[in-house]
């Protein structure tokens, strides 16, 4: 007798590294996930579908 066993509605299924942004270097410009075009240094997230691009903005230690 064979049974089907269904996973729980609840659970969702994403890919490992979906969960986190980390820095990349884009070449060629992307858009972001607010539409503009980015390029250079970016954060960037698999969604399980597409990459998803934010402009990465450095900081000094002072604020400035």
């Amino acid at each position: 007798m064979f049974t089907a066993i269904d996973p729980p509605e609840t659970q969702s299924f994403k890919p490992a590294g979906a969960e986190f942004w980390h820095l990349w270097t884009v070449i060629l410009p992307r858009r972001s996930i607010t539409g503009r075009l980015v390029r250079g240094r970016v954060w960037r997230r698999h969604d399980g579908r597409h990459w998803k691009y934010k402009k990465f903005i450095e900081y000094d230690e002072d604020g400035e």
